[in-house]
């Protein structure tokens, strides 16, 4: 009988909820999660020729560089011999991968919370646990794995002769930094979560926290829906691009591990932001080729609008993209708040909300590679196998323009949306 009482009925429906997030489905989502980041990664890796990586190493370096998407620590080794010495250096995020990993977690961790008004912190602190639980073994066991050491030929010519006399013949190792790795991933995992949360309009927060979900929610929605939208137009750029001026095996594998790492600082670039970065050597930037061609200079240069426009006058055109998109993501974050929040409010919360991802975009954006061979104290020997890349923001910079950005953009996007009708409001006719 007590079980057909309307507090029995409560009862078992909250029993029910909790259980539909236990360990199975934590386990499906972290599963998820590593396998959309294998495959992700593994076909960007074969489309970049890491196929053919001498002794074996294809999958040490999926590992790695699934072990660097979530933020850890690979550390470059190198050796040649007695007489010889290698340096080497490489501090890149693949964040194709990144944004795969954090999309398919937060699907995994939000789908058993549908339809729920109000959680209780213990209850989301719970099935948060479980998640981190299953995601701190699997860092564990991609960190250890995460480990090759393969040789690197010279060739057949005057330099190979020369490694071969001095027994200098290079071997470049890799192995991940497996505390710092873990650390970092799982800190990483907990800003997955918590932004999924910020951002899903169904996902129930705890009572104490419901406050603060009009002023922030339709915020974060509107970043990321930027963020998003910034990757479609490159992929869609980078297949155009293969279509037309063929390569088509290298944009797959720029589109598979690193569009955003293209066209996020693309969107601060159009804001107005500079970074600083130089190409020298082997290395080079797969595309667009304008960015290699004004980095390649002796000294280090400057990349923003003007810049790249004495290049390539289309570069102007981010300029247009980046107010168009900047308006559509005021609008939709205005169109998402209660009809309580003022134009100025929304200018503001635009502002805050841009500031932080510009310096997201300025954190992760980073580049940096730099590897060199030295024989008897002589650097290079003519081989062109010593080189450097490095592309960095002028951090601070981004973030003030993108004060007045947040603002403009936000306000006008506030008034865009005053005909759109908004939770709260209240028609003349009386009917909410």
């Amino acid at each position: 009988m007590s079980s057909r009482t309307p507090s029995g009925q409560a009862r078992t429906s909250g029993e029910r909820a909790v259980a539909r997030h236990g360990w199975v489905h934590a386990l499906v989502t972290v599963l998820g999660a590593l396998l959309a980041m294998a495959v992700v990664t593994g076909l960007g890796l074969w489309a970049a020729g890491a196929a053919d990586l001498p002794d074996g190493s294809f999958a040490p370096v999926v590992a790695a560089t699934m072990v660097t998407a979530v933020g850890g620590t690979v550390r470059l080794t190198g050796s040649a011999g007695d007489l010889a010495d290698t340096q080497a250096d490489l501090t890149v995020i693949p964040l194709s991968v990144t944004l795969t990993g954090a999309l398919v977690v937060a699907w995994g961790f939000l789908r058993p919370l549908r339809h729920r008004a109000v959680a209780g912190a213990g209850e989301l602190a719970g099935w948060a646990g479980r998640v981190a639980a299953l995601w701190l073994l699997a860092l564990i066991g991609l960190t250890l794995a995460a480990r090759h050491t393969f040789d690197i030929s010279l060739g057949d010519d005057t330099l190979g002769e020369l490694g071969d006399l001095f027994g200098a013949s290079p071997k470049v190792g890799f192995t991940a930094d497996v505390p710092l790795s873990v650390f970092v991933g799982v800190v990483w995992l907990a800003g997955v979560l918590v932004l999924a949360l910020l951002v899903s309009r169904g996902a129930p927060l705890p009572a104490g926290l419901l406050r603060f979900q009009a002023s922030v929610r339709p915020a974060a929605y509107a970043m990321v829906a930027l963020l998003l939208a910034c990757v479609a137009i490159g992929v869609v750029i980078a297949l155009v691009v293969a279509a037309t001026k063929g390569n088509a095996r290298e944009t797959f594998a720029v589109i598979l591990l690193g569009i955003p790492n293209l066209v996020w600082p693309a969107l601060t670039i159009g804001l107005g932001a500079t970074w600083n970065g130089r190409v020298e050597g082997p290395f080079g930037l797969p595309m667009p080729q304008v960015l290699d061609e004004v980095l390649r200079t002796p000294d280090i240069s400057e990349l923003n609008l003007r810049t790249l426009a004495e290049h390539d006058g289309r570069v102007w055109w981010l300029l247009v993209v980046d107010i168009v998109l900047l308006l559509a993501a005021a609008f939709v974050m205005a169109a998402r708040s209660p009809a309580r929040v003022r134009a100025w409010q929304h200018a503001v919360h635009m502002a805050v909300a841009l500031v932080l991802t510009v310096f997201m975009i300025c954190l992760v954006g980073r580049i940096s590679a730099r590897y060199g061979l030295s024989v008897l104290g002589i650097g290079d020997l003519g081989g062109g196998l010593g080189g450097e890349l490095f592309l960095r923001p002028r951090l601070w910079g981004a973030v003030g323009l993108a004060v007045p950005w947040g603002l403009v953009t936000g306000f006008a996007g506030a008034l865009l949306a005053r005909h759109v009708r908004r939770r709260g409001e209240v028609r003349s006719d009386g009917a909410a």
